[in-house]
């Protein structure tokens, strides 16, 4: 039985004999294929055809039949045009009759049609294509998915017909590889024909010439083609390897083509201007959608440009997100566990990407961001909280490493996207880096912002008098003049901070010393430098030249910050190699002004101070004890000279908290585990004990993480706030990840010099809290204690002993003459020995053994003061007295007290200054303060004296934590104690009943006057921790503030403030909201509350902004072009303070909740927010389009704002992994919404909007975040997107979605071509 495809052979063979109409047998053949079950169109057919006529049947007929098989059908034109592709361009030349013919079929069917695109067949076509051109090995791409195959179809044809031209004109060999990566070679004809003529000869040489010109002019048209030149920039967007190859020929066309030249259709210029780079989108495109210019308003505009500033909002507000960050990051209660300078990277980029910014206006905001700061806390109050060295630590160094990460990125992309010529040691200058030059000759305008605070002008006034000195011909190495006196420095020598910001940026290596000529950089005369100028003082310099440290050159170091890598690498030479007076000098010289204000070095110094806080086994030693132990005086130096506040503060800005944690934890292990009769002669003659080196070690490990913190504190779901996953544990784990992480980067490695090598901490082994037996138990035991109540001590055990023998200590006046504090303590009180003597035998145990006695000691003491046997005097003073036995106790009893005052199972006790101190002299001021302080805010503030003052009572537990504070010195020695447990009685004063903070804040005034406005505005802020109205008008005072709506221009001053305190007001005034907000939100337990409060002002923001000078009426929506009609400025107004509104309340959701809030957010609280019916949009006025519209893309900005702000717009930072899946879940709302699957309660106005811009701000602002989303979900989202006829927004989305998004895009572009 004859198959069907003998049958097309036999029909073609007999119809072409007889001369049948190609029309006839098209049909016949046709109706044959369909009785026999063949469904068209058939890729057999078309090879039979094709093979047919190539070239055994090359003739006109034949070609005929092809031609009405492409129109009805039979055949596949993609499919005919790749097997012809292959057979005829190789033999163009000789036969250039079927080549002519070929390009005419070219012409007619390259052209995909949404009919094939959905046709049954249309997968095996292109996998039948795919097999004749070998287009998958080809591009490089395994994927074979048809639309993808379609893309490389399109792109594979246009090549050919370029690199055909080529060779045709002899230009081929002008390319780098001398060949095309097609078969298009003339191939030698297979009968040589001796009987053509002259004149035919002349004629095909004629068609062949044309026929080259025809090609060309068909790429042209190609790229004229809405279909066609779509697909092609599909090609260019995602192969960027082969469209460069493919561009470099087409440009040599272009160059030299004599056939281009004399075409008629197409000139060299307007093929180039076609396929150009500038030509980012194809010529239908070029009108853009309504959405898009409604996007287009959000724009930020020019930190130079003072438009905003007259309609209400600064013109530095836009970089409002950065302003916030870095405030939020001086609160000293709270340390952080990566770097400041990565965290704020990434956010410039997220807010540089959102607002469309320059990076010259981006790297000025920073920097403007950055000294606000430092004005703003040049003016704030004295007290237990970080002080301008921070500050600084932030400006100059901080922001500065953010840069360089910046820059360091986009030219490390340069040199690995293909610039194979630079990878040399030749530095490659990005534009990131000419734009920080910008920025910085810029800043020079803001001489107010410039000012250095007191404690810097100093080293202010060095930099300047550097660049005076470069200029003048005087060297002075790579640091500041350290020998010459201030009196040596011309008077007109005034330095700023501008010049402290360019010395960081070139010992950064992100500057030269060129800076020094910019235009009024230098105010001084070169010539008013002496060439002569020596110092008497030792300094930097002398170590450098290898002066020994004397007790006057270590004074010198430690009060002379280092200005170079060198100097601490020689130092830390010194420490390793030296004797152990030298590395005890060393740990002196780096925790001094080398750490607080060596800000070109601070992070090096900070690892430095780690490495010898872990000193290394040495290579002889044989103890059975631990090497720790005879390093006691060098590690209790170190332990000492970090435990400010500023210290901890800048080790935690830079990222280096998990670090020390891991060093500090062995130390504690150990010396809690010491005998306490051993001891160490210091040089001074004084003993050392481990209980000492203990509390130090011990007292810097808990500021690392809230160890106060009850579990219900700890326990907030799904929205956590990062701040209590600070555990030991955490700690640990965060630790043994940046170890990985430096010890697997070759980056890092590249960038270490050889000699910084030796301070590296990769090489050191993970570390777990099993590895630290001690300190595990102890943690458990403090977590059971805070849990719940103790449990009762079984006589006879070791720390009933202990137990027993701290009371004895506590209260042995007591003991020997009036009743027992338990039964025990009468049992010893029978011994023939003293009660010291026997306490002091029996207390020779190590500090861990002390602080598992401390909780029940305590517990003990409260239960006998509360049952009258013990006054609230001789409580105070037993306590007193153990935490002088072992200082870092006191952490352990505020930590007990704080639960005990938590559970509520104490009566009150009564501040009435017989029992207790009384708060009665400060209170009223302490109230009228707190009035002063909440003004501008407009909460109502509970009075502090109903009742009267002899009413003040707080829980027993609190008054006993209170009373044993306050007997403590506010001095250096103290300071890191207070500073530990200060947040823990802030914590817990606010927990209580009002007006408990306010009485411990008038109690603690009397004890430190120069505290008083901290303490006062730290009571203020209890206000918004017993009332969640008064977070909610706080939140509704910032929005307004900010937006201008209750001032006559808002922005950052409104909302932040200029400094707070009565030493610079002339007397206690009103904080700003932001403030208020920055130092409460921490204590807010329910942040879902927040968040839906936050999208509730937002939107309120949107109607108050429009009924706020801009009449409804005058809110047109943006004519297409240029032109700005009247009603589009009030728009345009209108949408850059909506935009200024969302950004607010993006950054104040990642504030408050980090990652983890704003996820819930986008997975859950926004679609229920959408789903839901609203009150408002049940109001017609509040309904309207415009004011519903409004309020969409508001909602779009804030949430991909809170997006960016938590992932970042790369994939640079770890929180970026868990992108995908929350996005992925948002978008597939979106698409199950648009499809009908999901109803909506929302204003359909809003919804719109929202997803418009939504998507519209993720295509065009962060498009690496397309590229992790699952593609059916965007052909979902595009189809729906498309019934709202926003078809080039649709297809916008797919085509940046990557390769696995390109093949959906172009059956896209085919579909809507209908």
């Amino acid at each position: 039985m004859m198959t069907w495809t003998r049958r097309v052979e036999e029909m073609t063979k007999h119809a072409q004999m007889k001369a049948t109409d190609a029309l006839i047998w098209s049909i016949e053949v046709k109706k044959m294929l369909d009785d026999n079950g063949v469904v068209t169109p058939s890729t057999e057919v078309a090879e039979l055809l094709v093979n047919d006529i190539c070239w055994g049947n090359n003739v006109p007929i034949a070609w005929k039949y092809l031609e009405k098989a492409l129109v009805v059908r039979i055949v596949s034109p993609l499919f005919v045009l790749a097997l012809l592709s292959e057979s005829v361009i190789p033999r163009r030349r000789s036969q250039p009759a079927a080549y002519r013919l070929y390009l005419e079929l070219l012409k007619r069917y390259v052209v995909p049609l949404a009919s094939e695109v959905n046709g049954p067949k249309y997968r095996k076509i292109m996998e039948s294509i795919d097999d004749v051109l070998h287009l998958s090995q080809r591009f490089s791409i395994v994927s074979k998915e048809p639309g993808l195959l379609l893309v490389e179809f399109v792109f594979a044809i246009v090549w050919q017909l370029l690199d055909a031209s080529l060779d045709d004109e002899g230009l081929l060999d002008l390319v780098p590889e001398k060949k095309s990566t097609w078969s298009i070679k003339p191939q030698d004809m297979e009968i040589d024909d001796h009987n053509f003529g002259e004149k035919k000869m002349d004629r095909s040489d004629r068609l062949y010439k044309t026929n080259t010109t025809l090609a060309i002019e068909i790429i042209g048209e190609l790229y004229r083609n809405k279909v066609t030149s779509r697909i092609l920039y599909l090609a260019r967007l995602n192969m960027p390897v082969q469209w460069g190859s493919f561009i470099y020929n087409l440009r040599l066309l272009a160059a030299n083509s004599i056939s281009l030249r004399n075409s008629k259709e197409i000139t060299p210029e307007a093929l180039l201007q076609l396929t150009s780079d500038s030509r980012v989108l194809p010529s239908g495109e070029c009108k853009i959608m309504s959405m898009q210019q409604f996007h287009a308003s959000f724009a930020s505009q020019s930190l130079a440009s003072s438009a905003t500033s007259r309609h209400g909002v600064s013109h530095s507000a836009v970089w409002l997100p950065i302003d916030l960050f870095l405030e939020d990051t001086m609160e000293g209660a709270v340390v952080a566990t990566t770097s400041a300078a990565e965290t704020l990277a990434g956010l410039l980029k997220a807010h540089q990407a959102l607002t469309q910014a320059s990076w010259q206006d981006a790297f000025l905001g920073l920097w403007m961001a950055a000294l606000r700061l430092v004005q703003r806390e040049g003016n704030a109050v004295e007290g237990p909280v970080p002080s301008i060295d921070a500050c600084l630590c932030l400006l100059i160094c901080i922001t500065t490493l953010a840069i360089v990460a910046i820059v360091d990125e986009e030219e490390s992309a340069l040199i690995e996207g293909g610039c194979m010529e630079m990878r040399s040691e030749t530095i490659v200058l990005g534009n990131c880096r000419k734009s920080l030059v910008s920025s910085l000759q810029q800043l020079g305008d803001f001489e107010d912002l410039l000012i250095p605070p007191p404690s810097a002008a100093s080293l202010a006034n060095q930099a300047a008098a550097k660049a005076m000195m470069f200029l003048s011909g005087v060297g002075v190495g790579s640091g500041y003049p350290d020998g010459a006196s201030l009196n040596d420095i011309p008077v007109t020598c005034s330095g700023d901070l501008r010049h402290l910001i360019v010395e960081a940026c070139i010992a950064r290596h992100l500057l030269d010393t060129s800076a020094y000529l910019w235009p009024g950089y230098v105010k001084g005369h070169t010539n008013q430098v002496s060439r002569a100028i020596t110092g008497q003082v030792p300094g930097w310099s002398s170590l450098m030249k290898g002066s020994p440290l004397t007790p006057q050159m270590v004074h010198a170091l430690v009060s002379t910050p280092a200005s170079s890598l060198a100097e601490i690498e020689k130092l830390y030479g010194m420490a390793t190699d030296g004797s152990d007076s030298d590395k005890i000098s060393v740990a002196t010289i780096l925790c001094g002004a080398s750490l607080t204000r060596g800000w070109n070095i601070q992070e090096h110094i900070g690892f430095f101070i780690i490495k010898m806080l872990s000193p290394p086994i040495p290579i002889d030693y044989a103890g059975s004890e631990s090497h720790l132990l005879a390093c006691a005086p060098l590690l209790n130096v170190l332990l000492v000279g970090i435990s400010s506040i500023d210290c901890v503060q800048i080790i935690s800005l830079h990222g280096l908290v998990p670090l020390l944690a891991g060093v500090l934890m062995p130390i504690c292990e150990v010396f809690g585990s010491c005998s306490p009769a051993v001891s160490w002669t210091l040089p001074t003659g004084e003993h050392l004990y481990p209980l000492a080196v203990f509390s130090n070690a011990f007292t810097l490990l808990l500021k690392l993480w809230r160890f106060d913190q009850p579990p219900a504190e700890q326990g907030m779901g799904n929205a956590a706030p990062v701040t209590s996953q600070l555990t030991p544990e955490f700690l640990l784990l965060a630790r043994n990840s940046q170890l990985t992480s430096r010890g697997n980067s070759l980056k890092d490695q590249k960038k270490r010099k050889s000699s910084f090598i030796q301070c590296d901490l990769s090489s050191a082994g993970p570390l777990f809290l099993d590895s630290f037996p001690k300190l595990k138990l102890w943690y458990r035991q403090h977590q059971a204690c805070i849990a719940s109540t103790l449990f009762d001590l079984k006589p006879g055990t070791p720390i009933y002993q202990n137990f027993d023998a701290l009371l004895n200590i506590m209260f042995r006046k007591m003991n020997r003459g009036g009743e027992p504090l338990t039964s025990s303590t009468s049992g010893s009180s029978n011994s023939s020995v003293s009660i010291a003597e026997d306490c002091a035998f029996r207390l020779k145990v190590p500090a861990w053994d002390i602080l598992e006695a401390v909780p029940f000691v305590v517990d003990a003491a409260l239960t006998a003061c509360a049952n009258g046997r013990l006054s609230p005097r001789e409580l105070t003073t037993g306590l007193k007295d153990l935490t002088d036995l072992l200082p870092v106790s006191l952490a352990i009893i505020v930590s007990y007290l704080s639960a005990e005052t938590t559970r509520g199972l104490w009566k009150p006790a009564s501040m009435n200054g017989t029992d207790w101190p009384s708060p009665a002299t400060n209170l009223s001021m302490v109230e009228q303060n707190i009035n002063k302080i909440l003004a501008a805010t407009g909460v109502d503030v509970p009075s502090l004296s109903a009742g009267g003052t002899t009413s003040a009572s707080l829980p027993l537990p609190l008054a006993a934590l209170v009373s044993l504070t306050i007997t403590y010195k506010v001095d250096k020695v103290t300071e890191p104690l207070l500073n530990l447990v200060g947040p823990t009685v802030t914590t817990i004063g606010a927990g209580c009943p009002w007006p408990s903070m306010s009485i411990i804040a008038a109690l603690w005034t009397q004890k430190a006057k120069r505290w008083t406005d901290h303490l006062v505005f730290t009571a203020s802020r209890t206000v918004f921790h017993h009332s969640n109205d008064a977070v909610v008008q706080l939140l509704k005072v910032c929005f307004q503030s900010t937006l201008g709506l209750n001032s006559p221009i808002g922005g950052i001053g409104n909302l932040l403030g200029h400094g707070f305190g009565s030493h610079c007001t002339g007397g206690i005034a009103a904080v700003a909201p932001g403030i208020l907000y920055l130092r409460v939100h921490r204590s807010i337990r329910d942040v879902m509350f927040m968040t839906e409060e936050i999208v509730s002002l937002l939107l309120q923001s949107v109607k108050d902004i429009v009924s706020t000078g801009i009449p409804i009426e005058n809110l047109k929506r943006p004519k297409s072009g240029t032109i700005v009609r009247y009603g589009e400025v009030s728009l345009s107004l209108a949408m850059t303070r909506i935009k200024l509104a969302a950004s607010l309340g993006a950054s104040l959701v990642w504030i408050t909740g980090g990652l983890n809030l704003i996820q819930t957010l986008i997975k859950e609280t926004l679609p229920c927010w959408f789903i839901s019916v609203h009150r408002s949009d049940l109001n017609k006025v509040d309904s309207g389009g415009m004011i519903g519209m409004l309020k969409g893309y508001a909602l779009a900005h804030f949430t991909v704002l809170s997006g960016a702000f938590a992932w970042g717009v790369d994939s640079v930072s770890s929180s970026s992994k868990k992108r995908p899946v929350i996005l992925e879940a948002h978008l597939g709302f979106m698409a199950r919404a648009l499809d009908g699957k999901t109803s909506l309660g929302c204003n359909r106005a809003t919804w719109r909007a929202y997803v418009s811009g939504f998507v519209s701000l993720m295509v065009s602002c962060t498009p690496k975040w397309v590229h992790e989303v699952d593609v059916e979900i965007l052909r979902s989202l595009s189809r729906g997107l498309r019934k709202w006829d926003e078809e080039e927004l649709a297809l916008a989305l797919l085509r940046i979605g990557g390769v696995s998004s390109m093949g959906a895009a172009a059956e896209f572009i085919v579909e809507s071509s209908v």
